[in-house]
């Protein structure tokens, strides 16, 4: 039985909560035994990695205000367990929680690299950069062992198909092998997303992500290898990090980045409650503040799902957190230049095909 009346605030774990899924078509309210069983405490949730066996690993978007049309996701539900992630929802269509079981029932796809050549390799396919990670983290824990982004990497390098990239994990130095010889092609880019400098506001927020100094080492050694990088300040949570924008792009023009891009917090369905609990639970003398200046950019609510509306809000406060990032990109010279175009003229369909000649070729 899910205790989602109760808080249950377990250590690398963000959400403090986990209640029923909307879809779920059974409701289980607690009752006292007269045994003390209400006080129990919750057993600690474990990682379950599950097995999923799509018939496609592309998956295509119709969203205007998304500058991707395709996408990949290796892994459903993310340990990195970050509060405010908008695909929290999604675990609610497999009749789980977007709360704790989100965090730690992650699905995976097994052979996904050869289910991708197959959708490259056909016929219709037609070649457009590819987001690996739009919904939940490539390179969170279970990548380490199952190696699922890299095999996608790899695939993308033999076919000469462009990518890109967002992470939060310093996981992504391993594969630099691979992201230089793309880069090189000018068939990657990869960007970080950065929330806070402040650890102590990292560990409950997004508590398995990479502290703020490695992912700052991850885009300097991104610069470095000449792998096209940036960062994305996302979210920008009102009163609790909005204060750290000017500090937080400093620190990214340090590293050698030159691109940065931000997007202001948004509260999808169960999103909402969820990060209203953990911010009762974490920063409770601010809760009240926070959650009224989302609703002055959410036209009274809580969550405005317009497209384009929902990355930046509307209102005094969210012209005011713009214009503060673009002041400040313009002072450390982000954003000066045009964003790198990925090249797709040199896809290869399929390796093993045979080459038909020239007309007047030699034999």
């Amino acid at each position: 039985m899910r205790r989602a009346d109760r808080i249950q605030v377990e250590k690398g774990r963000g959400a403090v909560t986990n209640p029923a899924g909307r879809f779920e078509s059974t409701t289980l309210e607690p009752a006292d035994d007269g045994w003390g069983s209400l006080e129990e405490p919750l057993r600690h949730p474990q990682t379950q990695l599950i097995a999923e066996f799509p018939k496609h690993a592309i998956v295509h978007n119709r969203s205007p205000d998304v500058s991707f049309d395709q996408s990949l996701n290796p892994y459903q539900g993310c340990e990195h367990g970050c509060i405010y992630c908008y695909a929290r929802p999604a675990h609610a269509y497999l009749n789980l929680s977007p709360g704790l079981d989100f965090e730690t029932r992650i699905f995976h796809k097994p052979a996904l690299a050869a289910l991708l050549a197959r959708d490259l390799a056909a016929p219709g396919y037609r070649c457009r950069v590819l987001h690996v990670g739009g919904n939940t983290d490539p390179y969170q824990p279970a990548e380490r062992a199952l190696r699922s982004t890299r095999a996608v990497l790899e695939l993308m390098l033999e076919r000469r198909h462009p990518v890109s990239v967002i992470t939060k994990s310093a996981l992504v130095l391993r594969d630099l092998d691979l992201l230089v010889p793309l880069a090189e092609r000018r068939l990657v880019k990869v960007f970080v997303s950065l929330t806070s400098l402040d650890d102590s506001i990292k560990r409950t927020l997004e508590p398995r992500t990479a502290s703020p100094q490695a992912r700052l080492r991850v885009l300097r050694s991104l610069a470095q290898a000449g792998v096209p990088a940036g960062a994305m300040l996302a979210p920008v949570i009102p009163a609790i990090t909005d204060h750290e924008i000017e500090r937080m792009l400093e620190a990214v023009a340090e590293t050698g980045v030159r691109r940065a891009g931000w997007l202001m917090l948004r509260l999808p369905h169960e999103v909402a409650g969820l990060f209203e609990a953990w911010l009762r639970e974490h920063h409770p003398q601010r809760a009240d503040r926070v959650l009224n200046l989302i609703r002055g950019m959410r036209g009274g609510r809580l969550n405005d799902p317009r497209f384009v509306h929902r990355h930046r809000g509307e209102g005094p406060y969210a012209a005011l957190i713009g214009a503060r990032f673009e002041a400040a990109c313009r002072r450390l010279g982000l954003n000066a230049s045009p964003p790198v175009e990925l090249d797709t003229t040199q896809f290869v369909r399929d390796p093993e095909a045979p080459v038909q000649g020239g007309l007047f070729d030699s034999s």
